[in-house]
């Protein structure tokens, strides 16, 4: 059967109407922000769309206020350059953008996604045929709970989806195939994570999350940062960490191979991430991790890193 041809306002009018719970979006293409979900688009040409030649981050705005901004601009700035990709607008620039689109979604809770694609202009895999990059800032549903109490636990197996290669590990592109792969692993399986190993079966990440153990000689562990994405609420984790040493509660904080050994031994695992904040694992490939309930660490990280997201915290930038 022939399919119609149509023209420009036909082709709007005919877009279908969803609950995409998408509160506002930017894009450099127009330069300017649009509310109307069904108006959310990326052209087809864009590089980041048909080859994955992009970057992104997100991060949250909590009660007004968007969460260690500086640090997801940071790496952004970093996965750039690594890719070759220059950034289209100076980093204050960039954060006024996102500023803008979160508080015209109108919602002081959101979940912001900011993607820098090498541009359009061509359907091929030159990147050098693109015009130049864009920017594109979503502001959506965050989609879960609060932040006020230490999750009761989750589950975890092991990923069957192989490990990223080298630069591929350590930047946050949108090519996130594993990373799909893996998620859909875990629904199937019919747990809350799966995690992937390395190439010497030491532990590396989950999809979106990084991980990390407390020994039972109170040493926490998470995995190399040349091995994994470095996540900003990991390293986070990490430092409040040194100061949970500092007060005899850890005896070290590292990042450290882990091999499934000290996995099964440990008596503690830890889920650190953008959403999951930090969650005790308390299931590891069907067997309890130690106790099988959450742990004191993990109390004590979780209540560290929610004082910083509260409205008077530095690490917050104001946006109502």
């Amino acid at each position: 059967m022939a399919k119609e041809i149509i023209d420009r306002d036909e082709w709007l009018a005919r877009l279908p109407v969803r609950d995409k719970k998408l509160y506002a979006m930017y894009s450099s293409v127009t330069d300017c922000i649009v509310t109307d979900q069904s108006s959310m688009m990326v052209p087809v040409d864009d590089h980041m769309v048909h080859r994955g030649d992009g970057i992104f981050e997100s991060f949250k705005c909590m009660d007004g206020g968007i969460y260690n901004l500086d640090a997801h601009l940071e790496r952004l700035e970093r996965s750039c350059a690594l890719l070759g990709i220059a950034l289209p607008v100076p980093l204050n620039e960039m954060a006024d953008i996102v500023i803008q689109t979160v508080r015209a979604g109108g919602k002081r809770n959101a979940l912001v996604r900011l993607l820098i694609s090498r541009g359009q202009g061509t359907m091929g895999v030159n990147p050098y045929a693109c015009f130049a990059p864009e920017i594109y800032v979503v502001a959506y549903d965050p989609g879960h709970g609060g932040n006020d109490r230490l999750p009761d636990g989750v589950s975890v197996a092991m990923s069957k989806v192989p490990v990223k290669p080298g630069l591929f590990a350590t930047v946050k592109t949108c090519n996130y195939l594993p990373n799909v792969l893996m998620k859909k692993e875990a629904v199937d399986l019919g747990v809350d994570f799966t995690v992937s190993l390395d190439e010497h079966r030491n532990l590396a990440e989950g999809a979106t999350e990084n991980i990390g153990i407390v020994t039972l000689g109170k040493e926490l562990f998470m995995p190399p940062p040349d091995r994994v994405l470095a996540g900003t609420t990991a390293k986070r984790a990490l430092e409040f960490a040194h100061q949970l040493k500092d007060e005899r509660v850890l005896t070290s904080a590292e990042y450290r191979p882990i091999s499934l050994g000290m996995v099964r031994s440990a008596a503690e695992m830890h889920i650190y991430g953008t959403t999951p904040n930090i969650t005790p694992v308390t299931k590891f490939d069907g067997n309890p991790v130690g106790r099988g309930s959450p742990g004191p660490v993990a109390q004590r990280l979780f209540e560290m890193l929610r004082k910083e997201m509260v409205p008077d915290s530095t690490r917050l930038t104001e946006v109502f």
